[in-house]
């Protein structure tokens, strides 16, 4: 199975910026995708950004030109930098990889979820 650690939220004032951080480990034989995810109270989860190994990266338009998705390859690692944060940003967010592991009978594709992280925007 792959494990996530995030980390990185908190609280911050609207316009203010904060940089989520994931980590995946656990038998990787190769990180396909790699994407942010959050679920904001009586909503559901809904995509951020997603980032592929080849770079191919995917934005909600309601982050459009205010968050940017990034990768670290040597290190697992996919990073998301939110500026300008609104109000309406405020919810739990979660790391998402999309992964092929070492299995007894080679590889296989799996995928794993992160333990959310809060970010809350508010004055």
């Amino acid at each position: 199975q792959v494990h996530l650690v995030e980390s990185g939220g908190g609280l911050v004032q609207p316009g203010g910026s904060l940089r989520l951080s994931c980590v995946a480990s656990g038998m990787i034989f190769r990180i396909n995708a790699m994407g942010w995810y959050r679920q904001a109270p009586g909503k559901q989860r809904e995509l951020v950004a997603t980032v592929t190994t080849g770079g191919t990266t995917n934005y909600a338009d309601s982050v459009k030109g205010r968050f940017t998705i990034s990768e670290d390859n040597a290190k697992n690692t996919v990073y998301l930098q939110m500026n300008r944060l609104k109000t309406e940003d405020t919810a739990v967010y979660y790391c998402k990889a999309d992964v092929t592991q070492y299995t007894s009978y080679g590889t296989g594709n799996t995928e794993g979820w992160g333990q959310g992280n809060q970010v809350n925007v508010s004055s």
